[in-house]
């Protein structure tokens, strides 16, 4: 499987994006952003989105340049169209936004509809950790893609819904980032690229029953994905639909329905509060560490070297694969190299 060490990935998707169509800006951030989420061990959200990406602005989903135009807005909220415009690009303009009303205001709440994927929700709560705000970011796909089947049913009725809860806490924010479903819908997708069957607990048929073949995610009629939890997660599921509506419905977006949006993206929902303005900064502070350092005294099964806490598998990844390089399937980085081959890019040499 070939190996890639992040100062070569990172421009070779920067090149990739450059020449499909985006901007110099446009082609930084977004290539930084994925090549961070393989960093921290998120494949499905790294660059194996670079072939759709690239795909979705040359069929006109994502939109190069596009504007995030303002709707509506107050000292501690915005509600905006992203036009279109590339995820990572309108989030991290969001982000501004609300940087600046909760510096005045102790809390900021931002909307976004007609967005292109947004990526690794946690990349956005690391960096409101920085700020010491804590944040919550959820999506859901415009309506436009449903993969998960209610408890009982056979037919995806949800989009995968991700939520991120991000908490500053020393140089080690805490940051929770799942999907509502069993697995991300990236991840089934890299399955599917690679040729390899996904674990038992991920997916079920169009007929209700459980299978480990990917691509019947993508057949007609569809399979769907297992809510978090299994066939009879109601919590998980639950989670899922409110994340529809904080997202679709609330936004003034789209929410998923008999026929899907036109346009595959996101609909956005991020909050941001300062706890300077709650309960004080020092006591925030103090609370969360003794909070982190009693959980993580737990005395620890046989076996377990370590409690973790939310964002810490993520360090582990970042820092093993800093150093070692990013491994990808051979499947997905002959895509890429195909891609680049088409573009006129040339390839970094993969160990």
């Amino acid at each position: 499987m070939p190996t890639i060490l992040a100062s070569q990935l990172e421009p070779f998707a920067i090149d990739l994006l450059r020449a499909g169509g985006a901007t110099a800006d446009e082609s930084v951030i977004v290539g930084k952003s994925l090549v961070a989420a393989n960093l921290c061990g998120y494949e499905s959200h790294g660059v194996m989105r670079l072939p759709f990406y690239i795909q979705a602005l040359k069929d006109g989903e994502v939109v190069s340049q596009a504007e995030l135009a303002i709707m509506n807005q107050s000292a501690a909220r915005v509600v905006a169209d992203a036009n279109w415009g590339f995820g990572q690009v309108q989030a991290n303009r969001m982000l501004d936004m609300l940087y600046a009303r909760v510096a005045t205001e102790g809390l900021a709440v931002g909307t976004m509809i007609h967005c292109g994927h947004i990526g690794r929700l946690g990349e956005y709560c690391e960096a409101a950790a920085a700020r010491n705000l804590v944040s919550m970011v959820m999506v859901n796909s415009h309506g436009a893609a449903v993969r998960v089947a209610p408890p009982g049913g056979k037919a995806p009725r949800l989009s995968t819904n991700p939520l991120a809860i991000g908490v500053p806490h020393r140089d080690e924010p805490l940051v929770l980032d799942f999907s509502t479903s069993a697995t991300a819908e990236g991840k089934v997708r890299v399955k599917k690229i690679a040729g390899e069957k996904v674990p038992p607990d991920w997916l079920l048929d169009c007929e209700g029953r459980p299978t480990t073949d990917p691509n019947v995610l993508y057949q007609n009629p569809p399979g769907s994905i297992l809510p978090m939890g299994g066939a009879q997660a109601y919590k998980g599921f639950g989670l899922g639909l409110m994340i529809e509506i904080l997202t679709g419905a609330l936004s003034g977006g789209v929410t998923a329905r008999p026929v899907p949006y036109p346009k595959k993206g996101n609909c956005v929902f991020i909050l941001l509060l300062d706890p300077a303005a709650f309960g004080g900064a020092e006591h925030f502070r103090g609370e969360v560490e003794q909070l982190a350092d009693y959980i993580r005294s737990c005395p620890r099964i046989e076996g377990v070297d370590r409690i973790l806490l939310p964002g810490d598998p993520e360090r582990v990844a970042m820092a093993k694969r800093s150093a070692n390089g990013i491994t990808l399937d051979q499947e997905n980085w002959a895509q890429l190299v195909k891609l680049a081959g088409n573009l006129g890019v040339s390839s970094p040499a993969a160990n």
